[in-house]
């Protein structure tokens, strides 16, 4: 967007841009989010952000009326497969809180002075500055929605001392953390613990752009893995899902549910069992699991016009491509799930789930972690069933997992993913792009030879003219992709 479309956007209040751009105000020394309710400043005094940090960076600070930091995260950051995408995906996994900017520069291939050169230019704030704008954000939803001790949010959210969080949190909204939990006193979720102690489970909003289609449910309800994984859904159309899972410093469950009849909030994230210094790990990948910071009227509109996916649109609004939460894990299902129907996949993956340790303290139901990629090395031959070699291709990738011959995550592009990923066996263009959409949340990804996507293709309208690859949405054909395969599902 340029100038005066991203300075339409403003005038209009558009709600969809919220977390896409910050507007600074040159007269009054804020940023806001596009949707402001303020009145609209002179163009003259306006200058574009593509983040916050880089707002911050600029002397300004967060408004007090809009709190530009409760929006969704920008959907560039998967639509970008350059060295700033790819960093900001690791920024906002916690890399540099865990690993510092060293770090997060070895994981890209760059010095520490170069990625500061390349994320200055391109985002308008170095790598320790977009940290911190992360901190804050997380910082801000948990004094929001919590009655967790002060100190307790400063080392959730992960900033290293209470005294930089206090500096960090008065800099962005020009208050102290006792003035920004009560902006939410009235609006907030629920408490989770009495005042002074440090809760048990967290209870938290999860912003994200309508429309939103509670059809992702459903997608990971029929691959749920009993005892990692559980989903359900309630007469009155509630919708749950909860998991278990490894975490940089420990494990930790959570359960996500979904209220249409909660007007204005209907999502909310219940986290169990979790190291306060896995919060921000912990609630990026849910993010992304859920695909919550993309843009789906933007994604729609695109869609929409092709003729042949039009009327799905329509239909289904808001579709959300899953992501995942543990990149290895989700290997391993993709190269167990490939040739074989959804329900003999998770048949497999029950069996496999036996290497798995136990947990304590998860949810109903849940007592297992997915196995290890070490576990799987030791154990995945006398538990996984069907051709030799096929378990042979499984057995290897775990094993070149566990011994750090394999290392992909969040900060790989589509390009670095195929050269880690083909030369395995077993492993084809499907598994790589299967792993892109989910892992990297990759949205130009088309499965041409999946069988629900020619199954989804049947039921379409015939598209005279048009490309078999549907290259005409790029580059929202994983969402394309989502359509197909629930085409497919409705069909059966």
């Amino acid at each position: 967007m340029d100038f005066w479309q991203r300075y339409k956007a403003i005038d209009a209040r558009d709600t969809r841009f919220d977390g896409q751009f910050f507007t600074a105000v040159s007269s009054t020394g804020i940023y806001c989010r596009p949707s402001c309710p303020a009145r609209t400043p002179k163009a003259e005094n306006v200058t574009f952000y593509e983040t916050s940090a880089a707002a911050h960076e600029a002397g300004y600070r967060a408004c007090k009326r809009c709190l530009p930091e409760a929006v969704p995260g920008t959907p560039a950051w998967n639509i970008r497969s350059d060295i700033a995408g790819r960093a900001m995906r690791l920024i906002n996994d916690g890399v540099i809180t865990r690993e510092g900017v060293d770090g997060l520069a070895r994981r890209l291939g760059y010095s520490a002075r170069q990625l500061n050169r390349i994320l200055s230019h391109e985002l308008g704030a170095g790598p320790l500055s977009l940290a911190r704008a992360s901190r804050a954000q997380t910082a801000r939803t948990l004094l929001v929605s919590t009655n967790m001790l002060l100190a307790d949010v400063a080392f959730a959210s992960g900033f290293n001392s209470v005294r930089q969080f206090n500096d960090t949190i008065g800099e962005v909204f020009a208050m102290t953390p006792t003035a920004v939990r009560a902006t939410g006193a009235k609006s907030g979720p629920g408490r989770a613990a009495a005042p002074g102690t440090a809760p048990a489970a967290l209870t938290l909003n999860l912003p994200y752009r309508d429309p939103f289609d509670p059809g992702i449910f459903d997608f990971l309800a029929v691959r749920a893995v009993p005892g990692i994984e559980s989903a359900g859904t309630e007469p009155d159309g509630t919708r749950t899902y909860s998991r278990t899972l490894r975490l940089p410093r420990g494990t930790a469950s959570f359960t996500v549910v979904y209220s249409p009849a909660v007007a204005g909030k209907p999502l909310r994230l219940t986290a169990a069992a979790v190291d306060l210094h896995d919060l921000p790990a912990l609630l990026s990948r849910v993010r992304r699991l859920f695909d919550l910071d993309a843009d789906p009227q933007a994604i729609d509109d695109a869609l929409s016009l092709d003729p042949r996916l039009a009327d799905r649109i329509a239909e289904v609004p808001g579709v959300r491509v899953p992501g995942a939460v543990d990149p290895q894990e989700l290997l391993i299902r993709a190269m167990i799930g490939q040739q074989i129907t959804v329900a003999a996949a998770r048949t497999a993956l029950t069996q496999l789930a036996v290497a798995g340790s136990p947990v304590e303290g998860a949810s109903s139901g849940l007592d297992r972690l997915f196995p290890t990629s070490a576990e799987l090395a030791l154990n995945g031959r006398g538990l996984l069933r069907g051709p030799q070699r096929r378990i042979d291709s499984i057995v290897a990738a775990a094993e070149a997992m566990a011994t750090g011959a394999l290392d992909f995550g969040y900060g790989d592009d589509l390009e670095s993913l195929k050269r880690k990923l083909l030369p395995l066996p077993g492993v084809g263009p499907w598994t790589v792009g299967y792993v892109a959409m989910r892992v990297l949340g990759a949205p130009d990804v088309f499965l041409a030879h999946d069988a629900a996507v020619r199954n989804g293709l049947k039921v379409l309208p015939a598209g005279i003219g048009l490309s078999a690859d549907f290259r005409e949405v790029s580059p929202w054909r994983s969402y394309a992709t989502m359509h197909l395969w629930r085409a497919a599902a409705v069909k059966r």
